[in-house]
């Protein structure tokens, strides 16, 4: 059994900052790539941040010079630092892999449950 486990969310202030953390467990044989989605009230969900095996990287313009994903490969573990936060950042924030399990030979999609981040005074 696969799963992501997602931490970090929760209420801050404009022009602050939180850190989220997700951490892949279960039996794993290889992680293509993660990264994170979101999804605000009546909008669609969009990608955020993601990172691929290689150490490559993609953000959306609208967080360019403001997020910094990292990881963890040992952990099999991703963090988002979001920084200078911006009402317009709110939303559910999603984990997402592209990962082989153990025994399987094509590459499946899983999700985490989402965390809400809400940026507000």
């Amino acid at each position: 059994q696969v799963q992501l486990v997602e931490s970090g969310g929760g209420l801050v202030q404009p022009g602050g900052s939180l850190r989220l953390s997700c951490a892949a467990s279960g039996s794993i044989f290889s992680i293509n790539a993660m990264g994170w989605y979101r999804q605000a009230p009546g909008k669609q969900r969009e990608s955020v941040a993601s990172i691929t095996s290689g150490g490559n990287t993609n953000y959306a313009h609208s967080v360019k010079g403001r997020f910094t994903l990292s990881r963890d490969k040992a952990k099999n573990t991703v963090y988002l630092q979001m920084n200078s936060l911006k009402p317009e950042d709110t939303a559910i924030y999603y984990c997402n892999a592209l990962l082989q399990p153990l025994g399987v030979i094509y590459e499946l999609p899983y999700w985490g449950q989402g965390t809400q981040v809400t940026v507000s005074s």
